[in-house]
């Protein structure tokens, strides 16, 4: 599968419902390799998150990259980037189906969120990486995300 087998289209928080199946995957995959916080994967659901999004997007700006595949027409990845109102952009949620994995389409749609945020004048930019996730590290560090601080939640018996 090349880049030119997969087309790239972008919406708003009214596109949210068509990545449904692959949060979902996101969600599954967050819930198997935590080590202290799986009720957290397992009690959230794609209506909450979308709720959060779309309130979101009601307080500043939220864009839905996804790549569909040409020949099947489902949608195979996607990123959620959003702008808040001091012009911080976050990269809410990317995922791309394992299928089709190690074939740059992350790239493209991680690209595709940071020109978004900086056509739109972001200054700072941000991502959080689920623990048990730590290898994504190596990812966004491709694009100058680095480690700044790490946030400690208690976990009660």
């Amino acid at each position: 599968m090349n880049k030119r087998q997969i087309k790239f289209i972008h919406g708003d928080e009214s596109t949210l419902e068509e990545i449904k199946t692959l949060w979902q995957a996101l969600n599954d995959h967050h819930f198997r390799h935590s080590i202290n916080f799986k009720q957290d994967y397992s009690s959230i659901t794609f209506e909450k998150r979308k709720a959060y999004l779309t309130k979101k997007a009601a307080l500043g700006e939220l864009r839905v990259d996804q790549a569909i595949d040409k020949a099947t027409g489902l949608t195979i990845g996607y990123v959620v980037s959003s702008i808040d109102s001091e012009k911080t952009g976050e990269i809410d949620s990317i995922f791309v189906d394992e299928d089709y994995r190690g074939k740059g389409i992350g790239d493209a749609l991680i690209k595709k969120a940071l020109k978004w945020m900086d056509q739109k004048g972001a200054g700072a930019k941000i991502v959080e990486v689920a623990n048990g996730n730590e290898h994504a590290f190596a990812f966004y560090a491709k694009y100058g995300f680095l480690p700044r601080r790490t946030v400690l939640k208690q976990v009660r018996n």
